[in-house]
């Protein structure tokens, strides 16, 4: 074992230890950024609906002969007479409890209503982001193994051109197309039959157009970061020595080129799927999919302030919670990032 000329500790653990120092320095830092990010999500959220045009009295009054005595009664209920600085406090201090507050119009717990629709939005999301990323990564590498083919060309051009569709419009052209041969509307069909297999193949079919929806525009994404991450690698010098020793060209890419250009298509994975969850808002409310999207589109037309505040921290929570985990990920993965 190595030791210092003056009999201190060996150097190994001398290096071990600035190693651990250096990894908790930077886990601490980006935990403390993406806390920062919460508080500022907090506050944004609860400034940024009350711009919205609307009383979410009038809404919950509307078509009913209410007195201006019940109109107040209902205000001073709600709390929305309050100051401004009153109601952020409120609102912080329920924050930090734990309690979202309750729902204007449907008069239940925030939290219970966003725990209910939570679910269908990760089958949607999840279903669509891991056949993106299979999708997306296949034809990237394969894009960029055949750079300047027919292949690259073609589906470069498709990538690019649904990467900038908007999600809703994507949406409403496969409605039109289909006629019909998809369910248009929820998740499960009003007179489905006992049985798991059935119920399973029934939310499936449910399930196929908003799917696509999201899998045409998100695995784009995927394609494209991974045919560039490939052609980076491709002129390396290492790869070069690999076709040297006689290796054929599909191992050289499947054990070398490949591994090497999925750092940063990992990384994106996670990126994009706190994104994915938040643009979600416009697909479920084309086809009444009744996740967190379809949800914030019915608190809108409120305002119901509670709900929209509550959907809005949790769908911006989960954004900052995955580029934290990215950067993370991307530390442990690549040791040059560790090294710097």
């Amino acid at each position: 074992m190595t030791t210092s000329t003056t009999g201190g500790p060996p150097a190994a653990d001398l290096d071990e230890r600035r190693a651990g120092t250096s990894t908790a320095r930077f886990v601490a830092g980006k935990a403390g950024g993406a806390l920062a990010s919460l508080v500022f999500v907090m506050v944004l959220g609860f400034l940024l609906f009350r711009m919205i045009p609307g009383d979410p009295v009038a809404t919950m009054t509307r078509d009913r002969p209410t007195s201006p005595e019940q109109l107040a009664q209902l205000r001073e209920r709600l709390g929305v007479d309050e100051p401004l600085w009153r109601q952020f406090l409120d609102y912080a201090l329920g924050l930090l409890s734990g309690d979202l507050g309750t729902s204007y119009l449907y008069n239940r717990p925030v939290a219970t209503m966003i725990g209910e629709r939570l679910w269908p939005t990760v089958l949607l999301v999840g279903t669509a982001t891991v056949l993106a990323v299979a999708l997306g990564m296949w034809l990237g590498i394969r894009a960029a193994w055949k750079r300047d083919s027919a292949f690259d060309r073609v589906h470069t051009g498709v990538a690019l051109t649904l990467w900038s569709v908007p999600q809703f419009w994507l949406g409403l052209l496969l409605l039109i197309a289909t006629q019909g041969l998809f369910p248009s509307r929820g998740m499960r069909s009003p007179d489905l039959p006992e049985g798991f297999l059935a119920q399973t193949l029934d939310v499936a079919w449910h399930l196929t157009l908003p799917c696509v929806t999201l899998l045409a525009v998100i695995y784009a994404q995927y394609m494209l970061v991974m045919r560039s991450s490939l052609l980076e690698e491709m002129g390396s010098e290492y790869l070069t020595t690999a076709r040297a020793k006689g290796l054929r060209d599909d191992l050289v890419r499947r054990r070398h080129a490949v591994p090497n250009a999925l750092l940063p298509a990992v990384t994106l994975v996670f990126l994009q799927f706190g994104m994915v969850v938040s643009g979600t808002v416009t697909v479920e409310a084309v086809f009444s999919w009744p996740g967190l999207g379809l949800l914030t589109y019915d608190a809108l037309r409120g305002p119901d302030l509670p709900l929209l505040q509550g959907v809005f921290v949790v769908l911006a929570g989960s954004v900052i919670v995955m580029n934290l985990l990215a950067e993370l990920l991307y530390r442990v993965l690549d040791p040059r990032v560790r090294a710097a």
